[in-house]
């Protein structure tokens, strides 16, 4: 794979793939600017080592062109994270776009319309994507977050670039930091998974097992484990379906010398609102009527001492129903735990889009040393796959 470094693009229009797929409130206001921020490094690559930028990206599922989720309501966001003058072109492909192109001089930075406004993006299809590798002499991908789908801005387009295609500078960093978690961080490594569901993570499972030295399992995922051990978990959803493979990731990890840590106690209630009661239960001692809504102190004090005896820590997914006001505690705590990892010179990294979320409500980035913007992508490497985008620029 080629990255950037020492790469020259005098003269040339690099056309670069960005995810910028940012939320709107119903304003059409940018809500959160990670995603731009994010690729400031690449633009400034191009741009300083003599290049013009040809910017692609989509944002949201339009069906057609859909005025609300056009780019021109990024525009000056865009302009502003990248700190330069970034000009807009209401297409992303024909001739109108190739002529715009063709006048753009050393410096200029030109953002096309959304991709999606085509089914032909997410469809990978050829046409579309010889469409837009007329308008780059080079390509950068550094939309880490969509290098898991075989769209044509992300992976059929590279066929028409041959030598000329490269990883973006956030493309690197994050290729880099799933090699940190799953091969070379320093030891001992932790992840700590949590969310909803054992179902969306049994693969990401299966695989860290083989290649971390210890697992933290919360949020209501931690149920169907419980479960599988014999643990009596009250009214606390959990998957049925899953429990025999509960038992296999155990075994495994067991035979493997990988430790399996799961919450010690949970704050319950017997109701999903906020009128509900709450009482704190042994996890394996809930009694019906109750479900399990968040970790409480025994948990908390034993994820501390785990989190603060490892050297490389990934977090992916809340410890309860932080959205809630009475059961964001335990998520907020791993907030403040994950601080003081940091402080104390551990390397931490943040990925998944609740985690994020909740990093944000109850702390700062700066409290961790790197978020992943990549949501799908990140877990699916972090399965073991190599991603189509990414296998694309080899």
């Amino acid at each position: 794979m080629f990255f950037l470094t020492n790469q020259s693009f005098r003269n040339e229009k690099v056309l670069i793939r960005l995810d910028l797929n940012v939320p709107l409130d119903e304003d059409l206001n940018v809500t959160d600017i990670t995603r731009i921020k994010a690729c400031k490094d690449t633009v400034d690559f191009v741009i300083n080592s003599g290049g013009a930028c040809v910017l692609m990206t989509h944002l949201g599922r339009p069906n057609g062109k859909e005025k609300e989720l056009s780019l021109s309501h990024i525009l000056k966001d865009v302009s502003k994270c990248l700190d330069r003058k970034v000009q807009f072109i209401n297409d992303c492909i024909g001739d109108d776009v190739e002529k715009r192109v063709a006048q753009m001089k050393r410096g200029d930075i030109l953002l096309l319309e959304n991709l999606r406004f085509y089914k032909e993006e997410t469809n990978g299809d050829e046409t579309f994507a010889e469409k837009l590798s007329r308008l780059g002499d080079a390509y950068v991908n550094d939309a880490f977050g969509t290098c898991h789908r075989k769209h044509a801005s992300t992976y059929t387009v590279t066929k028409y670039f041959h030598k000329k295609k490269y990883a973006g500078k956030l493309l690197e960093k994050e290729l880099h930091i799933i090699n940190k978690i799953l091969e070379n961080g320093e030891k001992p490594i932790l992840s700590i998974l949590g969310g909803a569901k054992v179902s969306s993570k049994l693969k990401i499972l299966n695989n860290l097992i083989e290649q971390v030295d210890k697992i933290i399992i919360a949020g209501g995922m931690a149920f169907t484990f419980i479960k599988a051990k014999g643990g009596e978990i009250g009214d606390s959803l959990y998957e049925p379906a899953l429990i025999n493979e509960a038992k296999s990731i155990l075994e495994k990890a067991e035979k493997l010398n990988t430790e399996i840590h799961l919450p010690i106690d949970v704050l319950a209630g017997d109701k999903f609102n906020n009128s509900t009661k709450e009482e704190v239960f042994n996890i394996t001692k809930i009694p019906p009527g109750w479900s399990g809504m968040d970790i409480s102190s025994k948990s908390i004090t034993a994820f501390e001492n785990i989190i603060m005896s490892s050297n490389t820590v990934f977090w992916n997914g809340p410890m309860g129903v932080f959205e809630k006001e009475k059961f964001s505690n335990g998520t907020s705590q791993i907030c403040k735990i994950l601080k003081k990892a940091k402080d104390e010179k551990k390397y931490v990294i943040v990925g998944g889009g609740d985690s994020i979320a909740a990093l944000n409500q109850f702390g700062k980035a700066i409290w961790v040393d790197y978020i992943s913007t990549g949501g799908g992508a990140m877990l699916e490497s972090l399965e073991g796959k190599i991603l189509p985008g990414v296998k694309a620029l080899n």
